[in-house]
């Protein structure tokens, strides 16, 4: 048994709307070992992970998948059982899982949900192995599985205080999108974007995190406004330490002039040989350091977000409480069995480290960590509050008197802040600041969230909602509408077509198809960015207000769709093309892969299909969308059923292109009046404009607006590139265009054929990963319009070179082709060249790109080589 290929699927896929990894298996000899013919098999995996006994599986209810152990299942089966229980026992509450038998006898598909895909990744490899040794009579100790999921997880995760602000955006169906493997994210899409790093905001001043950063300054700033502060100097030699201290008088804090999370900090230093150690703590973390006076008191964080005062914690240090029998090692480490407390940020606590700190504050108090300590005394062993360190947080946001709410509101301010936590000593919140006996210790610039989203006693606050308000205020958008094109032809066209409409009623478009991807007009990044990594990329640009996305096949297969949810989906058609890859066999399986598509529109949205194609037309009633249908046949039943339901429709009627509203028939233009249909000649990119029409009728255009898109768009190489090219030559012309397998040539073959009266001369190619008899109906398909063939094999993938170019020629045969009418010119630019060289006046040359850029240079060089 191994895995031959795994990988996650990041978005709505062929599986499931929500993220899966899908792990490809050869069982291997295990194929003729299904689990009731291993003596004990269902008791080994159920003593090695009982809680796989709650898996309902097929039968539907708790015990099922035992049930289908003893019935008799396979490896790939258990493994994802297995996959999922170690991904809920680190954690992710995960349920749902299917095992997909392939054509190729012992292989299937395992597909699986994850919440972190590192984390899946990991637990369909782990999945496996267990699952070879249960069927080789051993089991597993999974714990330590358990243990490094988690430790794979804590290392992936986001950290719990930017994952409340995504939790909460995700509530409010503000997309998101993690910018690295930290806490750099972006909340909305294109324009309306927002982006975060944990707590700081794409709004949070520089200059104010500046200061925050030098706590010196910060405290010279706030005392000469008349804030409250700690007295304290800078120093870098142990010299100015010295001198300092005994300026301020004992006992003071020291702690390092740049720095978070309580490092390098000791307070209630009363004596210089304890100050000299405090002191090369402090340079550990920066080189300059502030001796600070050390007030009595409690530590308070106060919270304000967009200047406003949101929440306040009373902080306390970690501390062990004596039971008469543990050691303070062994206290501790029984605290840190909470199973609240992990490690960092993973979990609402952290778990306490002995360190310098502890080991100073048990001397001081004439103690060690083997000391068994009384029943009920508590001791601490930190001395900074911080949650980071060990603390623990109760809320007091209630009992703040308003003096020191309008005083942390007024230092965000000083400061220029739009998130701060303001640390303070005093004896209480609840009357305003003594300054004698109280004060601001520091300001933080990206303050931490766990101490009120989870405090250890209080109310629970949902700080995050204060943050997404400031973001998006009430009103503001924050998803720019996104189109996503499929079918098996016509997608570039389409998606070129709908943003030149767009982006002559002024928007900002980002497009991406098998070209490139394009901002404005401008190509940003060529090649094929069909999938989600070119979605990506328009959605994480802050000019672009509409996002129009070629959606592929491969794409969706691959990695999923780039979005979660669209605005509009279209549908263009469905025939047989790269059938055979990815478990896709069938048209049908083809259509509902496809249908990905349509079905990831938001309920709001609308689904565009094509009610000319069978095939196309069996997905409307999957979507939750708002159906619109376009037919180039006015009496199709379909476009009378869907009008009846209130819907919209986009008709041809007489050359003319209509659209059907409730009671109303719009005119848009004549096909004759659109350069890309050819005086109406072109028949399938009229299925494109009809689908263009729909698209941006459903973006809110009016008739006119779209008109003067339509009329505008040419098939030439500057718009279109690619796509039916025709290049005048002189005696002869050359088309140049992308369409690569049999739906296409059949739908432009009778065009074609009409565009000039001598010989037809194709230079074809296919790709090397397709299934043969594809291929051979490639050829035969081929030889319905074409006098002339020059094949070349400028992809050859899984095959030899030239392999491909073979079958091609075969089909051709098969068809009836004349044998001397074919030739294999295997380089692309040679077998350009050939076709080009034999043009004689009134024939025309039909190129078929693989290198588009290469092509159109090439052909242009003739051109002007001819006129010489």
């Amino acid at each position: 048994m191994k895995i031959i290929e795994m990988r996650a699927l990041r978005g709505p896929n062929y599986y499931s709307n929500d993220p899966v990894i899908i792990m490809k298996l050869d069982i291997e000899e295990l194929e003729e070992r299904p689990t009731d013919m291993v003596e004990g098999f269902k008791e080994k995996i159920s003593s090695m992970m009982p809680s796989l006994y709650s898996h309902t599986c097929s039968p539907g209810s708790i015990g099922g998948f035992y049930e289908r152990l003893e019935r008799g299942t396979w490896a790939g089966h258990v493994a994802e059982h297995i996959a999922i229980e170690l991904q809920c026992l680190s954690g992710h509450e995960i349920t749902f899982g299917k095992t997909f038998t392939l054509d190729q006898e012992g292989f299937y598909n395992v597909v699986y949900r994850y919440i972190d895909e590192n984390t899946g990744l990991r637990a369909g490899e782990m999945a496996v192995e267990i699952t070879k040794k249960l069927f080789q009579g051993e089991t597993t100790d999974i714990n330590p599985l358990i243990a490094e999921l988690k430790d794979i997880s804590q290392e992936s995760m986001m950290g719990p205080s930017t994952k409340s602000i995504v939790d909460e955006a995700e509530r409010r169906g503000i997309p998101h999108i993690r910018l690295n493997e930290d806490s750099y994210v972006q909340l909305g899409q294109g324009a309306y974007q927002r982006r975060i790093q944990a707590t700081m905001m794409d709004s949070t001043s520089a200059l104010g995190v500046e200061i925050a950063d030098d706590k010196a300054y910060t405290k010279e700033l706030l005392s000469s406004m008349g804030i409250p502060v700690a007295q304290g100097k800078i120093v870098e030699t142990e010299e100015e330490a010295l001198k300092a201290a005994e300026e301020i008088g004992y006992p003071v804090v020291v702690k390092p002039l740049s720095g978070n999370h309580g490092r390098g900090i000791t307070i209630d230093i009363s004596e210089s040989e304890e100050l000299m150690l405090a002191l090369k703590k402090a340079k550990e973390v920066c080189s300059s350091c502030i001796i600070e006076k050390y007030l009595l008191g409690f530590d308070f964080r106060i919270l304000v977000i967009n200047y406003k005062f949101v929440a306040a914690a009373l902080r306390e240090p970690a501390f062990v409480v004596g039971n008469g029998v543990n050691t303070i090692e062994e206290l501790i480490e029984e605290i840190n069995q909470n199973p609240d407390r992990g490690l960092g940020h993973e979990k609402n606590l952290t778990k306490i480290n002995i360190d310098y700190m502890t080991e100073r504050l048990l001397k001081m108090e004439h103690l060690k960590l083997k000391t068994i300590l009384e029943v009920g005394r508590k001791v601490y062993i930190k001395s900074t509050a911080n949650i980071s360190a060990g603390g623990t947080a109760k809320d007091v946001t209630e009992s703040v008197h308003p003096l020191n709410r309008a005083m942390a509101e007024r230092i965000s301010k000083i400061v220029n802040l739009d998130v701060m936590g303001i640390d303070i000593i005093a004896n209480t919140l609840e009357k305003p600041l003594n300054e004698e006996f109280a004060g601001v210790l520091e300001v933080n610039a990206a303050p931490g969230f766990r101490m009120h989203l989870n405090p250890t006693e209080g109310k629970k606050r949902n700080i995050a909602e204060n943050v997404v308000d400031m973001l998006f205020p009430p009103g503001k958008p924050h998803s720019i509408p996104i189109v996503a094109v499929t079918g098996t032809n016509g997608k570039t066209t389409t998606v070129r077509i709908i943003t030149h409409i767009l982006e002559t009623n002024g928007s900002v478009v980002g497009m991406t198809s098998t070209d490139a991807v394009t901002i404005n007009q401008v190509p940003i990044l060529k090649g094929d960015y069909s999938g989600p990594s070119g979605a990506s990329k328009v959605m994480m640009d802050s000019s672009v207000d509409h996002a129009v996305l070629e959606v592929a096949r491969g794409g969706i297969l691959r990695r999923g769709l780039g979005f979660k949810k669209s605005d509009i989906g279209i549908l263009l058609n469905i025939s047989s093309d790269h059938l055979g890859e990815g478990g896709i066999e069938t048209l049908e399986e083809l259509t509902r892969l496809k249908s990905t598509v349509t079905e990831a529109v938001k309920p709001s949205g609308y689904a565009v299909f094509n009610a000319d194609d069978p095939l196309v037309l069996s997905c409307v009633e999957k979507t939750k969308a708002n159906p619109i249908l376009f037919s180039k046949d006015p009496g199709n039943k379909a476009l009378k059923i869907n009008y009846k339901k209130g819907n919209l429709n986009v008709i041809l009627m007489h050359d003319t292109i209509m659209i059907q509203k409730k009671e109303q028939m719009i005119t848009v233009c004549n096909v004759k009046e659109i350069p890309i249909t050819f005086n109406g000649k072109a028949i399938f990119n009229i299925d494109n404009v009809l689908a263009a029409v729909a698209a941006a009728t459903a973006l809110g255009l009016d008739e006119n607006q779209i008109r003067q898109g339509l009329i505008s768009f040419n098939p030439s190489i500057d718009q279109s590139p690619g796509r039916m090219n025709i290049i005048d030559m002189g005696d002869f012309k050359v088309v140049i265009d992308y369409g690569h397998n049999p739906g296409a040539i059949e739908a432009t073959g009778d065009f074609i054929n009409s565009l000039m009266p001598g010989r037809k001369i194709r230079v074809a190619s296919s790709i090397g990963n397709r299934r043969k008899k594809d291929i051979l109906e490639f050829g035969r398909v081929l030889s319905k319009y074409y006098d002339y063939m020059i094949i070349c094999d400028p992809d050859p993938r899984k095959r030899e070179t030239g392999e491909t170019a073979k079958i091609i020629k075969e089909g051709l045969i098969k068809a009836g082709f004349n044998l001397d009418a074919i030739n294999i010119v295997i380089n692309e630019r040679e077998a350009i060249n050939v076709a080009l060289d034999m043009a004689i006046k009134g024939d025309l040359v039909v190129v078929q790109v693989d290198d588009l850029n290469q092509v159109i240079k090439d052909v242009l060089a003739y051109k002007e080589k001819i006129k010489v």
